[in-house]
């Protein structure tokens, strides 16, 4: 009894049922001549001995009339399928198997064309140069293709296998080398053409052992290639030439498409034959498993492509509900708002035993800080350096008081705890706001010490800027006009409303207009008290004294009186009288707090300390706290001056009386900034500043916010086109560079390592241009650090207006121009869908880049760091992108790190998509022609893999999602004003 069977026959008893053109015990000798009728009773190719095998060459084997092919299974005419069909019933004398019923026509036919009706047989030759050149003599492949095996004439004849099946056997020089098996067939048709395509799945495939493919060679042994081929195959074959009725095929499987490029193992000279019934035939017409051609007429999406378009509507579809809720909630805060209120002031400021403490430089360091930690946990600030101590004062709305002191007395840190800045220190004390009703809390404007304004605006947009963000929603654009025009009318800024502001590289407006500029932001949202840190530093004496006279005319309005406080630094004599109160400080403590003009001189004076008359008031203050006499301190203590001592009769009169209205008329608002005494118990309950003097909340909506933002950066986008049109410059020049560089590369295995360099090229590009983004950010930072401490927008708002006229037009067009003009020149895949697919992972890696430049740029206050890292994070994805290591050869402690790499994704996409186009690779080694899939030369040469495009998307995607996850993290937790 026979145990195994060759080329996948079916063990019968103790011999093998083989398929057609096969006989033997073990089905392993194909037959010579004959015809597929005569069954086991046809002639075969004896076994010779020793360890060679059944050659259909050396055995003179030859084709009978009507038949052809290797081994002689393929039909040509009619009359030899008659003929062939005939001598077996008359030698059997049996009936017809498989009879038809009357009136159906049995004539037998020859089927030369690729369909199959039942059982079909092509023979093909193998035509590739690689192959050739280590195998130079004839290869053939026979196949036999079961449709319906129960139309064939004789059933287990001339026929083998079941429904949907297919086998195939290659010979070369008349020499069965493998044989292989495939079930689950579906036939495709191009009735129009006459075109056929079979496609299969479980292919199964044996290489005959020392056969020439299969180890008769040692040096070009295929066995294992071929043991392990599996999964869907494919054979396709156009229609039949009418000149020589033979057509071209193509053999495709995973492995054979990777090696021969994705036209699969190119068969030349195929024939095709099938004896079959007439009757058969015209029943096939309705055939449920072909198609026609005009179902094949079009291409249909591939599942990459339907997935992208998927993803591209529900980001589409997500940014149309973001903006209908945007409008939705715009429209409910402008019907429901809070009503307009043209209110200004009103609102008096005291403060009670204000302390502030800073690590000393010890206590800075890593342990330090430690150590510095255990001791406040336990309410031991006794290392500390004290910066104010027991500070009090209070200012009333319509007066205006100067903080004045040497440096380092501590002046604006006293004027920022006032405006509830976050601090790096320890604040202690309380911060109360009379006047203010408890639910609300007060609107505080703070003019900081440096002008940081938007230079590319004029004074006016600048000013609307702000109104549009810091006033209510509810209030109508023509009245913040109006609102705008009135701050500039009182500032005096009517003569340059349209002039640009400017800054140290462009000319606009003085640095006293700037001042006078900033200090317009914050009337524009109508603050309760408004705190300046050293309004006149920096100014000539007019430019001064015009700033003091706007701000003297804002705390004495008669309508809306406002508490004013100002650091001073060293006024003038006449910009000292224009302040109702005075605080003097000296070495973090209250000197003097009480009544201006000469009232502090005569105070000093009455402690000892002399004032020689018509002296600066200013001056002689400073000399006070300059070098204060201890007793001095002793004597104050940290309190307000009494005003008995310094305020006549009647004015203290008019100051109690309007204290009392205001205290009986609104709830104290009141900020418990901690207690200081001295005693243990108390020092514990030292925390750290977390302002809540303003609401968190901001006057305008997300949506508003995003569009005034937006209008900004537009205007800014248009005044300073010198910024695009370069990126613009820049990347056509580098595009007509590169492409030039790599023009019309060859398909070479040199020319695809040309090809592979021009696109790692163009991706060290994106890395390098990119870090113009994290500059833009490092400069721009000042900016938004002062508008976020005044509430102005959210930081996503900022961010999304950033990504919208940032990132799209000076990093996405650059990437496409340069990306496009060098994709054509360097001749890369010359197809649409292809081009898309390469410019859709540069677009991807380059807003991987952008974020990444962005969240440095956030991280780091430091820009020269943030673009050192950028810079070194360059040539790292540059190590490990595959172009100068091979991936495989990385050692294993380091090749981890390709993983974290995105350029490496981007190179393997982007080289997955070239040779995704079917690429081959024609050249010439050593004299041996070398005509093989450019998959497989990538593969050798860089480790990419050949299905890695969609996975290399998705990484691509998440690489951007943590960016920029992290991006917003950052500018939500780090990137805020600290002082």
């Amino acid at each position: 009894m026979s145990s195994t069977c060759t080329n996948y026959g079916s063990v019968n008893g103790s011999s093998c049922a083989c398929p057609v053109g096969f006989g033997g015990s073990t089905c392993s000798q194909p037959a010579c001549g004959g015809n597929i009728f005569q069954g086991t009773s046809r002639p075969l190719v004896s076994l010779p001995s020793g360890n060679s095998f059944p050659n259909l060459t050396a055995a003179g084997c030859s084709c009978e009339d009507g038949w052809t092919g290797t081994g002689c299974n393929v039909c040509q005419t009619a009359n030899a399928c008659q003929a062939g069909f005939s001598s077996v019933i008359q030698s059997s004398g049996s009936s017809i198997p498989g009879s038809l019923p009357t009136g159906q026509n049995d004539t037998l036919v020859c089927n030369t064309a690729p369909k199959v009706y039942a059982v079909g047989a092509m023979s093909c030759q193998v035509q590739n140069p690689t192959l050739q050149a280590l195998f130079p003599l004839t290869s053939n492949l026979n196949v036999l293709r079961t449709f319906d095996p129960s139309l064939t004439p004789l059933p287990n004849i001339t026929g083998f296998g079941t429904n949907g099946t297919m086998y195939a056997q290659l010979f070369y020089d008349g020499e069965e080398q493998f044989y292989c098996a495939s079930d689950s067939c579906t036939q495709d048709l191009d009735s129009s053409s006459g075109a056929s395509a079979w496609n299969c799945d479980n292919l199964k495939c044996t290489c005959i052992p020392n056969a020439t493919f299969c180890g008769g060679i040692p040096l070009s042994n295929l066995t294992g290639t071929i043991n392990m081929l599996s999964g869907t195959v494919s054979v396709s074959c156009d229609a039949p030439s009418s000149s020589t009725n033979t057509a071209t095929c193509s053999f495709k499987q995973a492995v054979i498409t990777s090696v021969f490029g994705s036209a699969g193992l190119s068969l030349d000279g195929c024939t095709f034959g099938e004896c079959v019934r007439q009757s058969v035939i015209d029943a096939a017409s309705g055939n449920s498993s072909t198609t026609s051609g005009t179902d094949n007429g079009g291409s249909s999406l591939s599942g990459g492509v339907i997935a992208g378009l998927a993803v591209v509507g529900s980001l589409i579809c997500l940014a149309l509900l973001f903006l209908l809720w945007g409008w939705l909630i715009r429209r409910k805060a402008r019907r429901t708002g809070l009503t307009s209120s043209n209110r200004t002031g009103g609102a008096a400021v005291e403060w009670s035993d204000i302390s502030y403490f800073v690590p000393s430089a010890s206590q800075s360091t890593w342990f330090g800080g430690f150590a510095r930690r255990r001791k406040e946990a336990k309410g031991d600030f006794a290392d500390q350096k004290v910066v104010l101590d027991n500070v009090s004062g209070q200012v009333q709305p319509g007066q205006m008081m100067a903080i004045l002191g040497p440096s380092g007395a501590g002046k604006t840190t006293l004027i920022e705890i006032l405006a509830g800045k976050s601090k790096m220190g320890y604040t202690t004390g309380i911060v109360t706001f009379p006047s203010i009703s408890g639910s609300s809390a007060p609107r505080i404007g703070f003019v900081p010490q440096q002008d940081v304004l938007p230079p590319m605006l004029t004074v006016q947009e600048a000013l609307f800027f702000v109104a549009r963000l810091r006033l209510p929603e509810n209030v109508p654009d023509s009245e913040k006009r109006a609102r705008v025009d009135d701050v500039i009318d009182k500032l005096g800024l009517t003569q340059i409303r349209n002039t640009r502001i400017g800054d140290g590289e462009k000319r606009g407006i003085s640095g006293g207009e700037m001042r006078r500029v900033s200090i317009g932001l914050e009337l524009v949202a109508r603050p309760d008290v408004l705190i300046l840190d050293e309004p006149t530093s920096g100014l000539d004496s007019v430019s001064a004294s015009k700033v003091a006279k706007v701000l003297h005319g804002l705390a004495h309005d008669p309508e809306n009186p406002t508490a004013v406080i100002a650091s001073i630094h060293q006024p003038s004599s006449q910009l000292f009288q224009t302040f109702d109160q005075i605080l003097l400080l000296a070495h973090g403590r209250a000197l003097y707090s009480g009544p201006g003009g000469l009232a502090p001189a005569q105070y000093f004076s009455a402690q000892g300390i002399p004032y020689q008359e018509g002296y600066n008031v200013a001056d002689y203050l400073l000399d006070v706290a300059s070098d204060p006499p201890v007793a001095l301190f002793q004597s104050t203590g940290g309190s307000q001056i009494s005003n008995d001592q310094v305020i006549p009769s009647n004015t203290k009169e008019r100051i109690d009386d309007d204290v009392n209205a205001s205290e009986k008329g609104h709830a104290q608002r009141s900020i418990v900034l901690g207690n200081l005494d001295g005693s243990p118990a108390l020092q514990k309950d030292v925390q750290p500043q977390r302002s809540k003097q303003r609401s968190s909340k901001y006057s305008a909506t997300f949506l508003t916010q995003l569009e005034v933002l937006s209008a900004r950066e537009w205007k800014i986008l248009k005044r300073d086109y010198t910024l695009f049109f370069t990126h613009v410059a820049v990347a056509s020049v580098l595009g007509v560079f590169c492409g030039g560089l790599y023009f019309h590369t060859d398909i070479t295995i040199a020319g695809f390592q040309s090809r592979v360099g021009c696109l790692f090229f163009l991706g060290a590009l994106i890395a390098f241009s990119s870090l113009s983004a994290l500059y833009h950010v490092v400069e721009i930072r000042p900016l938004f650090l002062r508008e976020r401490s005044a509430s102005y927008y959210s930081p996503t708002a900022w961010l999304l207006s950033r990504f919208l006229f940032d990132v799209l037009p000076l990093r996405v067009i650059p990437t496409i121009i340069v990306s496009s003009i060098t994709y054509w020149m360097a001749g890369l895949a010359d197809d649409a869908a292809h081009f898309f697919k390469f410019l859709f992972i540069l677009v991807l890696y380059t807003l991987a880049m952008t974020l990444f430049n962005f969240l440095l740029a956030c991280l780091f206050s430091n820009g020269g760091i943030a673009i050192l890292l950028s810079a070194l994070s360059a040539l790292y994805q540059m190590t490990f992108a595959g172009f100068f290591v091979h991936l495989n050869d990385i050692p294993p402690v380091l090749r981890w790190l390709q993983w974290l790499c995105p350029l490496k994704y981007t190179l393997e996409a982007l080289a997955v998509n070239e040779v995704g186009s079917g690429l081959m690779i024609q050249d010439t080694l050593q004299g041996v022609p070398v005509n093989v899939s450019a998959s497989l030369i990538m593969n050798l040469l860089f480790g990419f893999g050949s299905n890695n495009y969609y996975r290399d998307v998705l990484v691509l995607f998440a690489f951007i999602a943590g960016f920029g996850v992290g991006v917003i993290g950052i500018v939500w937790l780090k990137v805020r004003e600290r002082r």
